[in-house]
């Protein structure tokens, strides 16, 4: 996929020390260049995460049962402040080996657990250990955004990160929408910095309209600002985000289970605001970006058909088309960080950011005819055969090249001993397995009188109840 979204068959793509040097059919290449045999497969620009709490992965599908409500006690009121900075660096050395394995080459790490500069440190030493490209969000969700943003320590850390190309920085918060507007102060912080400001807007229940203008009317929107879900805002504020460039990270996996309300592609489309994709956290969801874009297709369109079948209406022809998606998943993320010059599609002179998509030992890989279909609707992680970034080989025939994945999982199984045993057995429990509300049992104006069925000797029917 070039700048655009043409497909070219049948041609080498030539990477040089960090860069794309050449796209062509039977390239000539220097003697002594490796080679990765890419026929039948698909060759696609590395795929960019724009927010995800690579903190929370050491606790994959602890809460698969949650909802929103029971994320924000377990994490922010009772739990997340246990967190120790060695548990922020196994989460997120778990969360970046398994974004590199899904052909996800920049991911944005949204760390709002960094209570310390120690938890802050700790999470960047486990970033800048696995070969991808990340950002680090800088967040913390016990305390008030003025507060932590205001320390000298905060601001020599930021300061610290300053022009490296492997590890970007923004800083992540949220706007409650209080008319005394305390977030104003981070605002502030982030423009002396000179630093984007990542936030969770429109989503239901916590962040909503009021946050958006208090946002506008002290001019702290602009293009660098990526709105995280923004799936319950009303007219005015997508007006006002798209008036002031910013782009909107949709997590259609979070979106559809956890609340936060309907994924918003159809209406930020609408007003032609700039979409990136997201898979939020693997406390819940998976960690690739294959799962991202078919729910995302899939949610788009079940929302058109829906809205016409109210109409007595009948979608004949889609307005999403598969190519659109890949593209959120991949320049959509490049321009949400203000890269696309060099990161997010497959061009000469930008970043030898490559993903390899071949298996010949898939049934579901061939036959391949529509590429952009086959990357959205039948690829899956375990078809990604090689992952470059930056020019270099991180994963090839289907193995993470340099990563020792034993010690990744000792670490991890240390930090969820240690988190178990601080809930207690009793707590752990509770907090994987919440209560299930009752079910209501509609009434059936339909009751059989008289049952025909196959019976049995003895009066009763094959199913077992008498006649």
């Amino acid at each position: 996929m070039d700048g655009r979204r043409r497909v070219l068959t049948d041609h080498d793509v030539l990477a040089v020390d960090d860069r794309i040097a050449a796209i062509g059919p039977a390239l000539a290449v220097p003697e002594g260049t490796v080679e990765i045999d890419a026929a039948g497969g698909v060759v696609l620009p590395g795929m960019i995460d724009t927010h995800r709490h690579l903190w929370q992965t050491a606790m994959r599908g602890y809460g698969a049962d949650w909802t929103l409500t029971q994320y924000f006690v377990w994490y922010y009121l009772e739990w997340g402040k246990t967190f120790r900075p060695r548990d922020v660096h196994a989460g997120n050395l778990l969360g970046a080996v398994e974004a590199l394995d899904a052909g996800v080459t920049t991911t944005v790490d949204w760390s709002h657990g960094l209570r310390t500069i120690e938890h802050a440190e700790a999470a960047v030493d486990a970033l800048r250990s696995v070969p991808g490209r990340f950002v680090l969000a800088y967040g913390n969700i016990q305390d008030s955004p003025a507060n932590w943003t205001g320390t000298p320590e905060f601001r020599a850390f930021a300061d610290h990160l300053a022009g490296d190309d492997m590890l970007g920085f923004q800083i992540a918060f949220d706007v409650t929408g209080d008319p005394e507007f305390p977030e104003k102060a981070a605002f502030e912080v982030a423009r002396d910095l000179d630093v984007p400001v990542t936030t969770h807007a429109g989503v239901w229940g916590a962040t909503n309209d009021d946050g958006i203008r208090l946002m506008h009317d002290h001019g702290f929107m602009t293009p660098r600002t990526v709105y995280v879900h923004s799936a319950s805002l009303s007219t005015d504020s997508y007006h006002r985000i798209a008036a002031t460039g910013g782009s909107v990270s949709v997590s259609t996996e979070s979106e559809q289970s956890a609340g936060q309300g309907y994924p918003p592609t159809w209406v930020i489309r609408a007003h032609g605001i700039p979409v990136s994709l997201s898979m939020d956290t693997s406390v819940w969801w998976s960690g690739d970006l294959f799962s991202a874009m078919r729910a995302t297709l899939s949610a788009d369109r079940a929302r058109e058909h829906m809205a016409a079948h109210t109409k007595g209406d009948t979608v004949t022809h889609s307005a999403l088309r598969a190519e659109q998606v890949v593209e959120w998943a991949t320049m959509g993320g490049a321009r949400a960080l203000g890269r696309e010059s060099d990161l997010g599609s497959v061009e000469v002179g930008k970043k030898a950011d490559l993903v390899l998509i071949r298996n010949e030992h898939s049934p579901a890989m061939f036959p391949l005819l529509n590429p952009y279909g086959h990357v959205v609707f039948q690829a899956q992680r375990g078809d990604v055969d090689t992952v470059l970034v930056n020019g270099r080989i991180v994963k090839r025939d289907h193995k993470l090249v340099g990563v020792d994945l034993a010690a990744v999982r000792a670490e991890v199984e240390r930090t969820v001993e240690y988190l178990r045993a601080e809930l207690g057995e009793q707590e752990w429990q509770k907090g994987m397995n919440p209560d299930v509300p009752a079910a209501e049992v509609l009434d059936n104006p339909y009751t059989y009188t008289e049952y025909r069925g196959d019976t049995r000797p003895g009066g009763q029917s094959s199913d077992g109840r008498t006649q």
